[in-house]
């Protein structure tokens, strides 16, 4: 019943997100038109079937049957069907008027993310404290690309690939897209810089590259588990662990790899509370998690996500760094995809979208917002891409015009939107098989 409730509320939620989004897009083509007295004959959210909507200035505003997409028709935008000598035709209208056209629709998009993102940070701008702090490995996973590089816990990533001072966020963003190559790799270990190469191995249903490695998190207890040996012994949440017989804890993970070490021996932790220091003695119990036998004392890390409120300035510096920030990951993984360093599979479409709708509207409000004006920035990123039948198609092809300073025949424009519509087929066609086995590999 519960994954039947998800389903129901992740259609809904994308319904919503998708049409909003392309409501946006639309509109920017929509005001762009209107402003230099192109005839608009339809404006619709979704395709096929006109189920509802009214008339208003020769414009049919409708709404069809199939929501996942939506268009502006405008006269004379075929050019078997138009008329120059019709000053309401598209195709009458010099070219830079139809690159403007053209453009404010993915500009609307970048723009609403823009807007989304600052108006966000200004009231709640959450990141994960390690995020932004020095990219100090916490734990190294046995068997892992990390272990077989030779990096260890406590390491200080001082250099990876061609990035200096790596933070935890741009770390994880390289090796999630560099699987199966090889990264030169610096650390600091106890004063000494080695130089390691670090080979990610690609891995989950979307094939992203994985390295077998954790940041280094505050040794604060984030929860204590009832029953186990901490909550009988007194430790609370917010507690800081110091060290464990006189050892140092510099990182939570460290806790259990003291733990592991002692094999069940009772231990004596340094427990900072409230400013005051104190030991707790206690015995670990034995425990298999996740197939491997362990010694736990039942407590769990707390993951500091720091939530401030920014002033509008630093907002919108915020809004403009993260989104240059993913439009730089979105132009690197289609890099990677087309050069064949990083599988397809890690392309997401509608069933992978309303999937990450529904888990953000369960999140939150404040998450919603964060993947609403994340897809709507790919979404105007990817209607620039230069194939035919998206904006990006039609603004190349306006470019080459005017370069020749000729229109291109109707016969090379017919043949260029067939290719078009057979290119975007296929990869829907893709990328909801790619949507479908990855869903049912969770099953």
């Amino acid at each position: 019943m519960n994954l039947l409730s998800n389903f129901v509320t992740d259609v809904i939620v994308v319904a919503v997100v998708l049409g909003f989004m392309i409501f946006v897009h639309e509109l920017g083509h929509f005001l762009a038109a209107k402003r230099f007295g192109v005839r608009v004959l339809v404006f619709s959210l979704g395709f096929g079937k006109r189920l509802a909507g009214f008339e208003s200035g020769g414009t049919d505003y409708r709404l069809s049957a199939l929501p996942l997409g939506g268009y502006v028709k405008m006269a004379g935008e075929d050019p078997s069907e138009s008329h120059h000598d019709d000053p309401g035709d598209f195709l009458a209208h010099p070219r830079w008027q139809r690159f403007i056209i053209a453009v404010t629709g993915p500009a609307m998009n970048v723009l609403t993310a823009f807007v989304l993102l600052a108006a966000l940070y200004r009231f709640h701008y959450p990141k994960p404290a390690y995020e932004e702090q020095t990219a100090r490995i916490g734990s190294v996973q046995p068997g892992s690309p990390a272990a077989a590089a030779g990096i260890k816990p406590g390491d200080v990533v001082v250099r990876l690939g061609n990035i200096e001072h790596p933070k935890w966020q741009s770390l994880e963003l390289k090796i999630l897209t560099t699987a199966g190559q090889p990264i030169p790799i610096e650390v600091l270990r106890n004063g000494r810089l080695l130089s390691l190469t670090l080979t990610p191995k690609a891995e989950g249903v979307n094939d992203w590259g994985q390295a077998g490695l954790s940041p280094c998190l505050p040794s604060v207890v984030g929860g204590v588990e009832e029953g186990f040996p901490a909550a009988r012994a007194g430790v609370q949440p917010g507690d800081r662990v110091l060290g464990v017989d006189g050892r140092s804890v510099p990182c939570f993970q460290s806790l259990a790899s003291l733990l592991e070490n002692d094999a069940g021996k009772p231990v004596t932790l340094n427990i900072e509370r409230h400013g005051r220091q104190f030991a707790i003695t206690l015995r670990p119990v034995h425990k298999v998690i996740s197939g491997e036998d362990r010694w736990i004392i039942g407590v769990t890390a707390r993951t500091d996500v720091v939530i401030r409120q920014l002033s509008w300035r630093k907002a919108v510096e915020a809004s403009i760094r993260d989104n240059v920030t993913s439009v730089s990951a979105l132009l690197v993984v289609l890099e990677k995809i087309v050069t064949r360093h990083m599988s397809a599979r890690s392309l997401s479409g509608p069933i992978g979208i309303a999937q990450m709708s529904g888990e953000a509207y369960r999140a939150g409000l404040p998450d919603l917002l964060m993947l609403v004006a994340f897809i709507s920035l790919q979404l105007g990123i990817l209607n620039l891409m230069p194939i035919p039948m998206l904006d990006g198609g039609m603004i190349v092809m306006l470019l080459v015009e005017s370069v020749i300073r000729r229109d291109l025949s109707l016969h090379v424009k017919e043949r260029i939107a067939q290719a078009g519509i057979f290119l975007l087929v296929l990869l829907f066609v893709f990328i909801m098989y790619n949507d479908i086995v990855k869903t049912l590999a969770h099953y």
